[in-house]
């Protein structure tokens, strides 16, 4: 049997969800899985302005998604955690199984 979490820590699983509950910032962890990128090649592939992804990237860098490096002029961003990318499998084949179940359900199935 799971040990029951403390309030505290309930609050810090429930601000991360928090964080990744943001389209926009799941579509820029989307593209940062493939590989690090800079600002703008976010824009690009995210189709967002550069305001956006800039503010979104940098509250992802304080919630420890995303880190940032350095080269010359430009700033390189990358996954930090992992584990995230194993968050959106999870919930995309459970989105996948659900509409199977509604597909069947429905007579909908291939």
């Amino acid at each position: 049997m799971a040990k029951p979490l403390s309030p505290e820590i309930l609050e810090q699983i429930a601000e991360r969800f928090r964080v990744l509950s943001e389209p926009a910032r799941l579509r820029i962890l989307n593209v940062l899985l493939d590989g690090e990128c800079t600002v703008s090649e976010l824009v690009d592939q995210t189709g967002l302005n550069q305001a956006n992804v800039s503010k979104h990237l940098s509250l992802l860098r304080a919630s420890s998604f995303v880190e940032r490096r350095k080269e010359g002029l430009y700033s390189i961003y990358s996954v930090a955690d992992p584990s995230v990318g194993l968050l959106c499998e999870v919930m995309c084949d459970r989105l996948e199984a659900r509409a199977e179940e509604l597909s069947a359900m429905l007579g909908t199935g291939s």
